[in-house]
């Protein structure tokens, strides 16, 4: 299954297939120290059969209309991932989340990445609220949503497990009616 969104030269989101399992986990390995101060699911992708196993997940999420994760490709590299987690139902909301490597970080990929996925849930997916949510002290995640023009909704305390201790999570949102405004 080929599914892709091409952003700008050189940057496209592309569906998660089977056969990115070892660019997905040499990304997620080299980046393992870096990424594990935000993301709680680290320890769950260990080998790359964990990361197949992910990967497998995320097509049968796709394919029951769930879900939706993709690739970030920069400059034919496999640098991150971003994608909706549950979409749709009556309630026509999702949340996105994302991540990139260390070394993409500071040239607008995932600013531009986010914008391309926000565009597409409203407009193709027929989605009326997208949230992102970030550790309060995720400056660099929390960039994002503020770049898009998303509202600060609140703060969930003590809301994710991180290995060791909880964190506190902003929640941002974006409507349809804002986004199609903001355009």
């Amino acid at each position: 299954m080929n599914f892709t969104i091409p952003i700008r030269t050189g940057l496209e989101l592309c569906l998660r297939a089977e056969s990115d399992a070892q660019a997905v986990f040499q990304a997620i390995d080299k980046n393992r120290k870096y990424l594990r101060q935000w993301l709680p699911w680290l320890d769950d992708s260990t080998t790359v059969e964990d990361t197949l196993k992910y990967i497998r997940s995320d097509i049968s999420e796709f394919e029951k209309k769930e879900g939706l994760d993709f690739g970030i490709w920069y400059e034919g590299q496999w640098v991150g991932g971003i994608g909706f987690h549950a979409f749709g139902g009556k309630n026509r909301k999702s949340t996105i989340g994302y991540w990139l490597s260390e070394d993409s970080q500071g040239k607008g990929i995932m600013t531009d990445a986010a914008r391309a996925l926000v565009t597409y849930g409203f407009e193709q997916l027929n989605l009326n609220r997208i949230e992102i949510r970030c550790a309060t002290e995720n400056v660099k995640s929390r960039a994002i949503p503020e770049r898009l023009g998303f509202k600060t909704e609140g703060v969930l305390r003590q809301s994710e497990w991180l290995y060791d201790h909880f964190v506190d999570l902003v929640v941002y949102s974006q409507l349809r009616i804002e986004w199609n405004a903001s355009k």
